[in-house]
């Protein structure tokens, strides 16, 4: 004789609800204490701005509705999150090949509460630098409309989430802390390239274009240039909407195909 196994009471089904707000609180405050983290997300993204952005004779000069330290500290904001989103989910990765999701499994959290906090605290870590930075632009000499300027950092967050993809390729592909590391340390360039960190012009301009980080970086700077390029060689150059969406999905969906063929991978060889 079998007996069937009650269902879970509401009582049962919200048990877990408590361990998950404490989780994310507690996952939160773990990463924010990180030194090493806690500083390459925000404390250099910060000094970058500051540095560039504000500091320099040409930062109050006019680019768009705003001027040029508003058009710089829109780009540091989104290396920081796009860093942040990416230590995140390549931490995560590694912690779940690591055995960190068995331990779970003891507990009344289910899985996919654990990819939900993760994604809560991905997605709170990496708010941090891109508020940060545009309270330092608000002290600071960096102007735009309030509307343009509330819009962006918008943008800023929600172009940062596809790095969480690359993040978590990286850390399927590579069991190592060091590996995030890396993959940290790579978007310093792909920002480079992504005319984030100075106007690009010529050759380099078209390759940017192709790269990842130019796509979050031209939409997070939309509402204040309209697509229009700023240049250091007087040259004037335009990118429709059109093909800023067409890079930040593009990388997406590569992003996430990779991740996807990595899972199926992993979870064969078993």
């Amino acid at each position: 004789m079998t007996t069937a196994t009650p269902a879970p009471s509401a009582r049962a089904r919200s048990a877990g609800r408590p361990d998950l707000v404490r989780y994310v609180a507690m996952d939160f405050w773990r990463n924010l204490r990180n030194v090493g983290n806690s500083f390459f997300v925000i404390v250099l993204p910060t000094a970058l701005f500051l540095f560039f952005g504000a500091s320099m004779s040409w930062s109050g000069e006019s680019v768009g509705v705003g001027n040029v330290s508003a058009w710089t500290m829109i780009a540091i904001a989104s290396y920081g999150a796009a860093m942040a989103t990416t230590s995140m989910a390549g931490s995560a990765a590694l912690e779940i090949q690591q055995g960190w999701g068995r331990q779970l499994a003891l507990t009344a959290m289910p899985h996919s509460a654990f990819v939900l906090a993760k994604t809560v605290v991905s997605v709170a870590i990496a708010t941090l630098p891109v508020l940060v930075l545009n309270v330092a632009g608000v002290f600071t000499v960096a102007d735009m409309p309030t509307g343009t300027w509330l819009a962006t950092v918008a943008l800023t967050v929600v172009g940062a989430l596809p790095f969480a993809f690359y993040g978590l390729a990286v850390g399927l592909t590579f069991r190592s802390d060091a590996a995030v590391g890396t993959a940290t340390g790579l978007l310093v360039i792909l920002s480079f390239l992504g005319n984030a960190f100075m106007p690009l012009d010529g050759v380099l301009l078209d390759i940017g274009r192709f790269t990842p980080m130019y796509g979050i970086v031209a939409l997070a700077r939309y509402p204040l240039t309209e697509g229009n390029l700023v240049s250091t060689s007087g040259a004037t150059d335009y990118d429709p909407l059109w093909t800023v969406l067409a890079n930040v999905g593009g990388w997406t969906a590569v992003f996430a195909v990779a991740c996807l063929m990595l899972q199926r991978r992993r979870t064969a060889r078993r």
